[in-house]
């Protein structure tokens, strides 16, 4: 999911309409969208907390914000180009 995550965060800062056109990004965000809502992301960032995961883990998934905040600038993309 990490993958996931800044995959697409590079995609939406060089070209926001890429993760529309590109069915791989696309399946990224529904992938990386349904982790973020699931208990499965709860677990791991409890686990991370509890400092159950290996220190060298990159974890900007488990971040509070990371998901939210690209899910967010997707939005406003979408708002923006009027799609919505």
């Amino acid at each position: 999911m990490e993958t996931y995550l800044n995959t697409l965060l590079n995609a939406v800062e060089s070209r926001p309409e890429s993760v529309f056109e590109n069915n791989e990004l696309h399946e990224m965000l529904i992938k990386l969208t349904e982790y973020y809502e699931s208990p499965l992301w709860m677990e791991d960032y409890e686990s991370d907390e509890r400092g159950e995961l290996p220190k060298e883990l990159k974890r900007g998934v488990l971040s509070e914000d990371g998901v939210y905040l690209l899910i967010e600038s997707i939005t406003e993309y979408i708002k923006a180009s009027g799609n919505i």
